[in-house]
């Protein structure tokens, strides 16, 4: 098993390490919604995000405080709305949740309002917007989508569904077929990307001082630890696949796999391996614990680990999207502006030390920048009957 002082030097995102190296014990929870703590994050998230959000040292612990207030408050808000609900995300500029209601005057936004959370009108409610994107991912699976359009998903700060299409084929006769629903229901916004923006799987072929490999020849990062194993991207390995360590020993096997449609593995370890609630930060910032998996709002700001590009750090920008991948669409999946690279796959989305999600794929690269997706940890977990390891 690896010791301590060789935790930056090869392994991604969350070690599968043995108790013994890092002097902690597996800690269990259930699909893990404990309330965010700023005061037992590790004190280089604040050296992250003055990096990559272009922060200082106050402004990125004060940002960490309200996200973390913000997350705990967006499911009770929306309990309030009711059927006006239009939607949550996190405003920065002010550090408050915003609700989005299709009825500011009643008695639902004032219970809203009562919470703390800020209320805006918007023209539809959540609801509509999600039974329109749900129309055209029921085309996708029955027919596909054009290769055109690279993703699709709902934006509740625009009462839109938004579809990212690649330019020059907005009014292409497959593209305009396939947008149909949304465009009768009057609820689309068409958005042009340039045709090097096409998504795709951040896996790679083998390099030494990787963090684990599948059937010897493929690289990916590792997410969460949960008992018994751990959780990473689907497109990384099959069901029976093996899986070796940073060092070659044997680890263990994919379990479960999924992938198009969804975007999640769970690999079941042994051979002397264990699991603990960690989140490499490969040097930029200390290793972070991981203390459950509350949902951040669009809006909030989150970070990624992985063996390639190692820590970065970005917002969430969209949740619910699906990204039509080469092979097939994905669903379901939460866009971020932090970028990636091939070999970072399946590593770990944090905001705070509340576990979001393992890296799906994305365009761009860490020198010029870029868009990477994530399949949420939550679903991953309700999936195969998991358990986040938490500290």
């Amino acid at each position: 098993m690896r010791t301590p002082t060789k935790l930056c030097l090869g392994l991604s995102v969350l070690l599968a390490l043995g108790t013994g190296a890092l002097g902690l014990s597996p800690a269990a929870a259930s699909p893990s919604q404990s309330t965010p703590s700023v005061t037992t994050l590790s004190p280089g998230l604040t050296t992250a995000l003055q990096r990559d959000l272009g922060l200082t040292a106050t402004q990125a612990r004060t940002r960490l405080a309200h996200e973390a207030a913000a997350t705990q408050l967006a499911p009770q808000a929306e309990r309030a709305a009711g059927r006006t609900f239009g939607g949550s995300w996190y405003d920065a500029a002010h550090g408050t949740l915003v609700v989005g209601l299709t009825d500011t005057g009643g008695a639902a936004a004032d219970s809203v309002r009562s919470t703390g959370a800020t209320v805006v009108r918007v023209a539809h409610s959540a609801h509509t917007l999600d039974a329109t994107k749900s129309a055209l991912d029921a085309v996708a699976k029955a027919d596909g989508a054009p290769t055109a359009v690279q993703s699709w998903h709902v934006d509740p700060r625009t009462s839109k569904v938004v579809a990212e299409v690649r330019k020059g084929a907005e009014h292409s006769a497959a593209v305009t077929k396939f947008l149909a629903p949304a465009r009768a229901a009057g609820l689309l916004t068409l958005t042009g990307v340039a045709t090097e923006r096409r998504p795709q799987t951040f896996a790679a072929g083998t390099v030494g001082g990787d963090p684990y490999y599948i059937n010897g020849n493929t690289r990916c990062s590792i997410g969460f630890s949960v008992v018994g194993g751990f959780v990473s991207a689907g497109h990384c390995g099959t069901p029976g696949s093996s899986v070796v360590g940073w060092d070659g020993s044997a680890m263990g096997t994919f379990a479960g796999s999924s992938f198009p449609g969804n975007d999640y593995s769970y690999i079941r370890i042994g051979n002397g391996w264990w699991t603990v609630p960690v989140v490499l930060g490969w040097g930029t910032v200390s290793d972070v614990l991981v203390r459950g998996s509350a949902v951040a709002p669009v809006g909030s700001s989150i970070c990624r680990s992985g063996s390639t590009t190692h820590w970065h750090c970005g917002t969430v920008l969209t949740q619910n999207e699906t990204v039509n991948y080469s092979q097939g669409s994905v669903y379901q999946l939460t866009g971020t502006n932090v970028c990636a690279e091939p070999g970072d796959s399946g590593g770990s989305f944090i905001t705070g030390d509340q576990a979001q999600g393992v890296t799906s794929g994305g365009w761009g690269d860490c020198t010029n920048g870029g868009q990477t997706w994530f399949q949420p940890v939550n679903e991953i977990l309700s999936t195969y009957g998991l358990t986040l390891v938490t500290a």
